[in-house]
C-alpha cells in the first residue's frame, strides 16, 4: 500500500521518453530560454558591480538586482542549461521544480519586501517577473505531460495507461495484418 501512495503510476514516466521526442524539444527550447533570460540578467549585474547584499536599488534590466541575485541568477540558469542539454523528461521536471520554486520565490520576497530581511533587493517589478517566469517555466514543463486530453500515442498517457495501450497496439497490429493479408490476397489474383 504505501509503495502504491509513493508511487501512484505503475511506470517511470522517465522510461518512456526517448530525449529525441518532440515534447523534448519544447522541454528544451523552454529550459534554454528561460537559462538565458537569468544568465544575461546575472552577468549584467556583476558587470555593474553591485555590492553583493546591497538594497540601494540598482537596476538591471528593469529589475532590482544585487550581487547576490546576480548569482543566484546565473546559478539558476546554469542549472536549466543542464536541463536543456539533458532534455528529456529531465527537462520536463526540472522545468516544473524551479517553476514551482519561482513562485514560491514571488510569494516570500513579496511578503519580504519593506523588511530588513529583503537580502535579495527584490520590488515589485522582481515579485512579478517571479510569478510570470514560474509559471513560464511550470508550463513549459508540463506541456504535453498533464492534462486530460492527451493523445493516446502520448508517451505520459501510455505510461499511465498500460493496459489500455496495449489493448491499442494489439488492435493496430491485428488491423496491420488484416491489411497486409488483404493488400496480398489481391495481388496473386
Amino acid at each position: 500500500m504505501l509503495r502504491r501512495l509513493m508511487r501512484p503510476v505503475n511506470a517511470k514516466l522517465d522510461e518512456h521518453l526517448p530525449t529525441d521526442h518532440k515534447l523534448s524539444k519544447v522541454y528544451r527550447v523552454g529550459a534554454g530560454l528561460t537559462g538565458l533570460l537569468l544568465v544575461v540578467f546575472g552577468i549584467l549585474g556583476l558587470v555593474d558591480q553591485i555590492g553583493f547584499f546591497d538594497t540601494g536599488g540598482d537596476t538591471v534590466l528593469a529589475l532590482n538586482t544585487n550581487g547576490a541575485l546576480s548569482v543566484l541568477s546565473i546559478c539558476i540558469g546554469g542549472l536549466l542549461f543542464v536541463g536543456m542539454v539533458v532534455g528529456g523528461a529531465f527537462a520536463s521536471t526540472l522545468n516544473i521544480v524551479i517553476g514551482v520554486a519561482f513562485i514560491l520565490s514571488g510569494f516570500v520576497n513579496l511578503a519580504l519586501l519593506d523588511t530588513g530581511f529583503n537580502f535579495l533587493a527584490f520590488e515589485i517589478q522582481n515579485v512579478l517577473f517571479s510569478f510570470v517566469v514560474g509559471v513560464m517555466l511550470m508550463w513549459f514543463g508540463m506541456y504535453g505531460r498533464v492534462g486530460s486530453a492527451l493523445p493516446h500515442d502520448n508517451p505520459y498517457w501510455r505510461a499511465r495507461h498500460p493496459e489500455q495501450a496495449a489493448r491499442e497496439d494489439r488492435a493496430r497490429a491485428q488491423a496491420r495484418l488484416g491489411a497486409s493479408v488483404a493488400h496480398g490476397g489481391t495481388q496473386r489474383t
